[in-house]
């Protein structure tokens, strides 16, 4: 966990955290928010520097993540475990209603790793909760996608849906081209500009470079 630490501290500067709660707060308040309930219990997996459940309201918000750093970004209201995304054992089946993960999959080391994480997600959440998934499309950026040391698994939107199929998921909506590939990238980062872009889904098609997915639990 100590390389992952110091993984994480080289890729984002203080500046570069700081950033990213803008884009966060938009995306949250924009697009995300239309899944969750305001009474819902979310979880997050690999849930980084916290933004996602710093800024979507719900009744409850657990996140997991391998990085001990994480708990000093998360605010009071969310439930940390530190630990692996394939080990969900401390929650009772069927207690969740919408589980998140944003640019996790593409980290874990095989197939048959993420059909683990899948299998845990399933038997967590409620009948009809929803999984949601912001991944990096390696269909549109097959070479930076690997300009990250921890990117092991290459995904793409059909592939990522067979792999929900396969672990029992109702594909509700796949949306191949949805925000850039990067936080890190040129384009403007402020939220007036980000909920602009947000709802013009013309300019997903030109600059979306991930994918946005959503399963259900029948």
């Amino acid at each position: 966990m100590r390389d992952l630490d110091a993984l994480y501290r080289h890729r984002f500067s203080r500046g570069e955290v700081a950033a990213k709660a803008g884009v966060w707060k938009a995306l949250c308040e924009g697009f995300l928010q239309r899944w969750i309930g305001p009474d819902a219990v979310v979880l997050e997996l690999a849930c980084g520097h916290g933004e996602f459940l710093r800024f979507v309201r719900a009744g409850r918000k657990i996140a997991v993540d391998l990085n001990p750093d994480v708990s000093g970004f998360l605010g009071p209201d969310v439930e940390f475990h530190l630990g692996d995304a394939s080990r969900l054992d401390f929650l009772d089946a069927s207690s969740i209603d919408v589980c998140f993960v944003s640019n996790f999959f593409e980290h874990l080391p095989s197939k048959s790793v993420m059909d683990e994480v899948l299998a845990g997600i399933h038997r967590v959440l409620k009948p009809g909760g929803r999984l949601l998934a912001l991944q990096p499309n390696i269909r549109y950026e097959p070479g930076r996608y690997w300009d990250f040391y921890d990117h092991h698994l290459p995904l793409s939107h059909l592939s990522c849906a067979e792999a929900f199929a396969k672990s029992n998921f109702a594909v509700e909506r796949v949306i191949p081209k949805f925000m850039p590939f990067s936080t890190k990238s040129r384009l403007p980062k402020s939220a007036f500009l980000v909920k602009a872009y947000l709802r013009a889904p013309i300019l997903w098609r030109i600059f979306g470079r991930q994918f946005f997915i959503v399963g259900k639990k029948s």
